[in-house]
C-alpha cells in the first residue's frame, strides 16, 4: 500500500513511534509456545515467525539498504523467505510453504529483528530534526505495514489455536469490558438522499485506495445502528439458512454446501449447545455480541433472508461521517487486548468503529483519479482490485491509531478468519 499525505518528519517523535510499533508485535507473539510460531494450518495463514520476518524486511530491504551504502545485511538469503509478493523484489518462497520453514528458527528471525531495529535506530537518530519528507513517508509506511501484520498476527495465531483440538487459551489479558445482559433493537437511521464526498482528505497518513476524494449520489436509504448478532445469526441456522438455496448467490450455495459446520467460523455444538473458540479459549456463544468470522456469501445470505441488504462503502462511509466525530477511545481494537468483540454498549454505540470488520455490498475498485504509484511499492493495492470486496470499520485486532472512517480493507467472499462481521440496510 502506499500513503500520500503524511506531516510527520520530526526524527525524535518517528524513532518513538518505530520502537512502539516493533515491540507491539514482538508482545503480540509472547504467550505463543515455540512450536506455534512454525505452523501453517491453511494458505491463507501465515507462521508467526514469518509475519515479524516479513515486516523486518521491509525495514531493510527498502529503507536500510537503500539510504546506508555502508548497512551490512543480516543475512540475504532470507530475502527469499520474507518477500511476500513483490515481483520486483526477485524470487519469493510460495506463500503455501511458509509452514515448510524450520529454518530459520524463531530464534534467528528475533535476532534479525535485533539487528535491523537497531540499526534503524542509530539511522533515525543521525538526524539532528528533521527527516526529509520522502524518507519520512517511506518509515511511515513501513509502520503502517507493520500495523497491519499485527491484525493478522491476531487473527492467524487464533486460526493456529483455534483448530487445535485442544481448543488452547492464548492467555491474553484482556481490559475489563462490561457484558451486556440485552442489546438495543435493531433500528434503522434514514440517511436522505442527496451528493456526497467520498474518500480521504486531510495531512496525515492515508493509503492509494482511500483516493481520491470524489462525490457520489445516494438515494435516500436506511443503515442499521448496530451489527447483526450471535443470536440473530442463530435464528437464521435455526429457520434453514443454510439449506434455503433463495438466499444464496450461486457461487455461495456451492461453498456453503460443503461447509462442514454450517454455522461462523470457530463455533462447534455439544450437547445441543453452540460453543465458539475465542481467544480466551472454548465459551458459550454469546448471543449478544456481535457476530464474527462471516464471510461475504454468508452476510449477504442473511440479508436477504430479511429481505434487506448490504450497505455499500459509500453508504457506510457517510453513515460513520455523521455518526462519529473522530475514532472513538473506548472503541475495542487491539489496545484493548480483549481480541474479541463485545455486545453494544449503548443504543449510541453504533459499532461502526472497531469490534468487527463490516462487509460492505461493494467490489473493491479504484476510486476516480486513483494515484497508483509505479514500482515496488505501488505492487499492493491495485494489482489485488479484482473479485474482492470492501469491508469497513476496522476490528479488536486493529491497531486505534491505524483505523480511519475511509479504511478500505478487502477479502474475496469465502474468507472468515479475520474479524469479519456485518449490519443490513435498506
Amino acid at each position: 500500500m502506499i500513503a500520500f499525505a503524511h506531516k510527520q518528519t520530526n526524527a525524535q517523535r518517528l524513532a518513538l513511534r518505530f520502537q512502539q510499533v516493533r515491540n507491539t508485535s514482538v508482545k503480540i507473539c509472547s504467550p505463543l509456545e515455540a512450536e506455534d510460531y512454525a505452523v501453517q494450518p491453511t494458505p491463507d495463514v501465515s507462521p508467526p515467525k514469518w509475519h515479524l520476518g516479513h515486516v523486518t524486511w521491509f525495514f531493510e530491504n527498502f529503507i536500510l539498504v537503500e539510504n546506508l551504502p555502508d548497512y551490512q545485511a543480516f543475512n540475504q538469503k532470507l530475502n527469499y523467505f520474507f518477500n511476500s509478493y513483490y515481483e520486483s523484489q526477485g524470487e519469493r518462497i510460495l506463500r503455501s510453504n511458509r509452514g515448510n520453514m524450520t529454518r530459520p528458527t524463531t530464534e534467528t528471525v528475533l535476532a534479525y529483528r535485533r539487528h535491523v531495529d537497531a540499526a534503524m535506530s542509530e539511522f533515525l537518530n543521525s538526524f539532528e530534526t528533521e527527516i526529509p519528507e520522502d524518507l519520512a513517508h517511506l518509515i511511515e509506511v513501513g509502520l503502517q505495514h507493520e500495523q497491519q501484520h499485527q491484525e493478522l498476527l491476531v487473527t492467524d495465531i487464533k486460526y493456529i489455536l483455534g483448530n487445535n483440538p485442544l481448543f488452547p487459551n492464548y492467555k491474553n489479558e484482556a481490559h475489563d469490558i462490561p457484558d451486556k445482559t440485552a442489546v438495543a433493537p435493531l433500528n434503522f437511521v434514514a440517511i436522505s438522499e442527496g451528493i456526497y464526498e467520498i474518500g480521504y482528505d486531510g495531512e496525515d497518513f492515508c493509503w492509494d485506495n482511500e483516493m481520491s476524494v470524489h462525490k457520489v449520489f445516494l438515494h435516500d436509504f436506511e443503515i442499521a445502528d448496530r451489527l447483526i448478532t450471535n443470536g440473530e445469526f442463530l435464528e437464521f441456522m435455526q429457520n434453514g439458512g443454510y439449506e434455503n438455496y433463495e438466499y444464496w448467490l450461486s457461487e455461495g450455495w456451492e461453498w456453503a454446501k460443503n461447509l462442514d459446520t454450517k454455522a461462523p467460523l470457530y463455533w462447534y455444538q455439544k450437547g445441543g449447545e453452540w460453543y465458539q473458540y475465542t481467544m480466551r479459549g472454548l465459551e458459550k456463544v454469546n448471543l449478544n455480541e456481535p457476530a464474527t468470522h462471516i464471510s461475504y456469501f454468508e452476510a449477504d445470505a442473511f440479508a436477504q433472508w430479511k429481505g434487506m441488504r448490504l450497505p455499500t462503502e459509500f453508504e457506510w462511509e457517510v453513515a460513520c461521517k455523521k455518526w462519529y466525530a473522530d475514532i472513538p477511545k473506548d472503541g475495542i481494537f487491539l489496545e484493548t487486548q480483549n481480541f474479541h468483540p463485545v455486545a453494544q454498549q449503548s443504543t449510541q454505540d453504533y459499532q461502526m468503529l472497531g469490534n468487527t470488520w463490516e462487509w460492505t455490498g461493494s467490489a473493491y475498485l479504484a476510486y476516480p483519479n486513483y494515484p497508483r504509484f509505479k514500482g515496488a511499492l505501488g505492487e499492493y493495492n491495485g494489482k489485488f482490485m479484482c473479485n474482492q470486496m470492501v469491508l469497513r470499520g476496522g476490528s479488536c485486532a486493529t491497531p486505534k491509531s491505524h483505523i480511519r472512517m475511509t479504511y478500505r480493507n478487502f477479502f474475496p467472499t469465502d474468507m472468515r478468519w479475520q474479524f469479519t462481521g456485518f449490519r443490513l440496510a435498506k
